[in-house]
């Protein structure tokens, strides 16, 4: 597949524009509706589609076949990275007109760790073929483990990321508007939004070791393979705030994408020693796993309404970008006595006035 230069900047702009759009549209803080939601996911799909079918016509079936395979994976895998991202907004109790921003950022970072990940997993197959085995077996174990422990619980505040952020980050103890940083006495300290932020960049950065393996089993064209991370990934937002409160629903997805990732392991071993299978079939083997698992999700829990996930959050106050208090938060939040600096290093503590503290892994 011959990709001239033009084509992957034009790919590069279509993005950018598109960021630079849903910037525009969401310069103002507030809650993203459901309505909006499922609207600017048909617009992402769209788009996705709308770019496959351009791969289809100009470079033929096969290459717009896998194209639509790796979508598809990629989407499903990213609904996983949905639900653990609503665990870590439930946690740290973000405010949800200021979610829509740590996930702006969130997704960029994505496009970036995705690229520098496809990149090297490129360079790595031409330069070593024996490491599609290594990105089979990866596959096989990470989907069996996944099927094992498909209802294990996510605790953000053991997280190993959080407590080294808060080793070495300053952080004041309310949130200031959209705002990742503010200054005390010439130091930049961090707000919660920032740790928020560190903690989905690191999520989506684990998602992509296992879905990049994943992609190579069904095409090993890098603009494939980017392409269609991207178009998946650019909607990760809008299907946040469309699905983060169905959580509990999915009873049965995390077993799908575990059967998913096994099959992508299998058919990987299977096209290199043994029998190439066409890609409409894997196309369909996915698209039915998915389906299946999302069904009997939806008939088992039928009649639960919409909640947030059942997590031990940590309120704190809420604040304007000028540090007045929002109306309604006072209560809820606390008084208006200044709010603690908690974690990082001895010297940034020192410069901040306030002595040291022992660093706890919890939030």
């Amino acid at each position: 597949m011959d990709v001239p230069l033009w084509a992957w900047l034009a790919v590069l702009g279509v993005i950018l524009a598109m960021l630079a759009l849903d910037l525009f549209m969401h310069r103002d803080a507030h809650v993203i509706s459901v309505r909006e939601a499922a609207a600017w996911s048909g617009v992402w799909v769209a788009l996705g589609v709308a770019f496959g079918g351009v791969l289809w016509s100009v470079y033929g079936a096969e290459i717009g076949q896998q194209y639509f395979a790796g979508y598809l994976i990629e989407k499903s895998l990213a609904v996983d990275n949905v639900f653990v991202w609503a665990i870590i907004f439930t946690f740290f109790a973000v405010p949800r007109e200021y979610q829509h921003k740590v996930l702006f950022y969130g997704v960029l970072g994505a496009l970036v760790f995705r690229g520098v990940f496809i990149a090297a997993g490129s360079a790595l197959i031409a330069s070593f073929s024996w490491i599609l085995y290594v990105f089979a077996a990866f596959l096989l174990v990470t989907g069996w483990k996944m099927l094992r422990q498909r209802d294990s619980h996510i605790d953000p505040s053991q997280s190993r990321t959080l407590a080294l952020f808060r080793r070495v980050v300053p952080m004041v103890e309310e949130y200031r508007g959209q705002r990742f940083w503010i200054r005390r006495g010439g130091v930049l300290v961090a707000t919660p939004l920032l740790a928020v932020l560190v903690l989905v960049e690191v999520t989506d950065i684990i998602f992509a070791v296992d879905s990049i393996p994943a992609i190579f089993a069904v095409t090993d064209e890098v603009f494939v393979v980017f392409t269609a991370n991207a178009f998946a990934i650019l909607g990760l937002r809008a299907m946040y705030f469309l699905l983060a409160d169905l959580i509990h629903r999915f009873v049965y997805l995390k077993a799908g994408l575990a059967l998913v990732l096994m099959w992508v392991g299998v058919k990987m071993l299977l096209k290199i020693d043994v029998y190439y299978i066409p890609t409409t079939v894997s196309l369909a083997i996915v698209a039915t796993i998915i389906a299946t698992s999302i069904g009997l999700s939806l008939l088992r829990t039928r009649g639960q309404e919409r909640h947030a996930p059942d997590v031990e959050s940590r309120p704190f106050r809420v604040r304007d970008e000028e540090g007045g208090l929002l109306p309604g938060h006072e209560a809820e939040y606390g008084d208006d006595t200044p709010a603690r600096i908690v974690g990082g290093t001895a010297a940034q503590r020192r410069r901040l006035g306030l002595a040291d503290e022992p660093v706890r892994s919890s939030g």
